[in-house]
């Protein structure tokens, strides 16, 4: 061998620009995750109408769905049948209700914007006449925005009529679809995860799906309690547009917490608009059926789904209805009730693994 011949190469190793190199790959894989998860979020950001849409959708479904399996119960025929009968009740009863008392609750509802922008004028003045508020702090309209505006953006999609309505008409469209087979979207879902996941969020879905329909029957019996016993008895103590007073009540019993708080203050304030013993049994009322629902109703229905902490519920409400509006501020709470069954399972299935680690150990 010449003296002048070069030494010997060394082993080709990868270098930096071949994906074979360890760590080439590990760092596209890490920074393939970061991409995912950005562009997941950017798309969620997106998408979140049409997906608080889809949501609502689900929770319709699952109202149609406990419906449907409590009158099996009683009547011994096929789902088609049993969902078809929930569906024209409840067709039946909105038309019923808006038929008969429509053009009666058109004019308690403009009588009752007059009250109440009466009542907070007064409350306001008298405010200001205390000096806890400053005299050039602006009206109940100023006050009434700024509310809102603390609230969330009320977007235009569903501030406006149309857009409610259309809102609605997709929500009711989707629910009875996914009401009408849930089984074959639970395949489509099982079909996208890998064979090892499907059993496990086959239990996952059953046990949300529980929770849902437990969830809404609670707040579907906590809307009829109040929107009846309060128009019932606002009525008896003659307390002005009893009928429309209860329905409100009723709907706003759907968000819990400030649904509560909402109503309390239309109801007081009608009621102190008739008089000072009115306004007193006007109190006396609310507390009575809110002890009711919350001490009877809501214990009776969280034991048997999902006992949510009211702290954490309300901090849901806020954080979801400033970021999607009126549509995050209702759907919150079945929101936060399917994570925190994800978040169970997930522990569930955490603990049986480390344990059957530990046995193999």
């Amino acid at each position: 061998m010449s003296d002048d011949a070069p030494p010997p190469r060394p082993a080709e190793v990868p270098g930096p620009s071949d994906f074979r190199n360890p760590i080439t790959e590990r760092e596209l894989h890490k920074a393939l995750v970061w991409a995912c998860v950005v562009v997941a979020f950017v798309l969620l950001w997106l998408t979140w109408q049409p997906l608080l849409l889809i949501f609502g959708g689900i929770v319709f479904a699952a109202m149609l769905d406990g419906g449907t399996r409590l009158l099996g119960r009683v009547l011994p025929i096929g789902r088609g049948l049993r969902l078809t009968i929930v569906c024209l009740a409840v067709l039946a009863f909105l038309v019923g209700t808006f038929w008969l008392a429509g053009s009666q609750l058109a004019g308690q509802a403009e009588a009752l914007q007059i009250v109440i922008s009466a009542q907070l004028n007064r409350l306001l003045g008298w405010v200001h006449d205390t000096g806890l508020v400053p005299p050039g702090a602006g009206g109940v309209g100023e006050i009434g925005k700024q509310i809102m505006g603390s609230l969330g953006r009320v977007t235009a999609w569903v501030g406006s009529a149309l857009g409610a309505v259309s809102s609605m008409a997709m929500i009711v469209v989707i629910g009875v679809f996914v009401a009408i087979e849930p089984r074959l979207y639970e395949r489509g879902v099982a079909w996208m995860l890998p064979l090892e996941k499907r059993a496990d969020f086959y239990v996952t879905a059953e046990k949300m799906g529980f929770t849902l329909r437990r969830l809404m029957a609670g707040r579907l019996l906590g809307m009829a309690v109040e929107g009846v016993f309060t128009g019932i008895f606002a009525g008896i103590v003659g307390i002005p547009m009893a009928a429309l007073i209860g329905i409100i009540t009723g709907l706003l019993a759907f968000l819990p917490n400030i649904g509560a708080i909402v109503s309390g203050v239309l109801i007081v304030l009608v009621g102190f608009s008739a008089g000072f013993d009115t306004g007193i049994w006007a109190i006396v009322i609310y507390v009575a059926v809110q002890t009711i629902d919350g001490y009877l109703i809501v214990p009776m229905v969280a034991k048997r789904s999902v006992d949510l902490a009211p702290a954490l519920v309300l901090g849901a409400q806020l954080l979801f209805g400033a970021l999607f509006g009126i549509m995050g501020l209702a759907l919150a709470d079945p929101m936060v009730a399917m994570i925190k069954v994800l978040l169970e399972r997930r522990s569930i299935n955490a603990a049986e693994d480390a344990e059957q680690a530990g046995q193999t150990g």
